[in-house]
């Protein structure tokens, strides 16, 4: 591999692998779409093994007040007068060779977006990725005592099925994209299907939320069919769900909205189980009523 802002450390032995994209920025409400995989890295051993030079991805000097710019400029560490630590956005692969699994966690460019997807595309051609998913997240109005709500885009019809098999909805959106939709447009024409999963987040909890990151790793395993136990994962989840569900508890005002989310929750699960039952009379060409 000839790009220069590939810097690869190892040849994995992977032919045919899967691949799973992590980004923060646009995406990552509760840590998600990053949270994701460092689960999997630790779930599956997985070592990395490539990584993309960030040096022409990224804006670090923006002008305008200090609180706008100190979003964009690298971390420094400082003690005793002595730099400890100076740290620029990180965009790694890592690989499970007996999963024949490709993990990518990064920060979402800046800059140069065309040449960022170049690289993913070409480190998936090279160990002939057929399929990426990336995985993220949205906040919405789904209650932390219910099962999250999954949404998916995909970049060719050979990803419909998914919909239907795993319980995800279609999305309909439109707005400012993110870089996963510039990479849909774009493979393609490698013949390579990319599909983004979405998973609702409760807007009123802060933080990494475990519970959805779980939800995600077993949706994205289920699709990707990798047999990963994720148990002690889910027993973290429960112990997340609880304290939260304690939370709420002392603020009155906040379990009185987390009620009104939960029956607005199960009445449009009722009304969507209603229209596939009716779906599905209809097919059989039954009336059902």
């Amino acid at each position: 591999m000839e790009n220069p802002a590939i810097l690869i450390y190892k040849e994995p032995k992977v032919n045919k692998a899967k691949m799973i994209i992590g980004l923060s920025g646009w995406m990552d409400g509760g840590e998600v779409s990053t949270g994701l995989i460092e689960q999997y890295v630790e779930r599956v051993k997985a070592e990395k093994f490539a990584e993309i030079d960030p040096e022409d991805f990224y804006i670090y000097n923006l002008p305008g007040p200090m609180e706008i710019s100190a979003l964009f400029r690298p971390h420094v560490k400082i003690e005793e007068g002595l730099i400890q630590d100076y740290s620029e956005p990180t965009n790694e692969f890592f690989v499970s060779e007996q999963y024949g699994l490709i993990l990518f966690s990064g920060k979402e460019p800046n800059l140069r977006w065309s040449e960022y997807v170049e690289c993913l595309l070409e480190v998936a051609e090279q160990f002939g990725v057929e399929q990426i998913w990336f995985v993220g997240s949205v906040s919405g109005t789904v209650p932390h005592t219910k099962s999250p709500r999954f949404f998916a885009s995909i970049s060719d019809e050979k990803l419909r099925t998914v919909f239907e098999r795993f319980d995800i909805r279609p999305s309909n959106y439109e707005g400012p994209a993110s870089i996963i939709s510039h990479m849909m447009t774009f493979a393609r024409e490698r013949g390579i299907s990319v599909g983004s999963l979405v998973v609702e987040v409760p807007a009123y909890v802060q933080g990494k939320n475990i519970k959805c990151i779980a939800a995600a790793a077993e949706k994205i395993s289920a699709i990707l069919e990798l047999d990963i136990n994720w148990d002690g994962l889910k027993i973290v989840s429960q112990e997340f769900d609880k304290r939260l569900t304690e939370a709420a508890k002392k603020r009155p005002e906040l379990a009185a909205l987390i009620k009104k989310m939960e029956q607005e929750y199960d009445k449009e699960r009722l009304q969507s189980e209603e229209e596939d039952l009716r779906a599905w009379f209809e097919k059989q060409n039954l009336r059902l009523n």
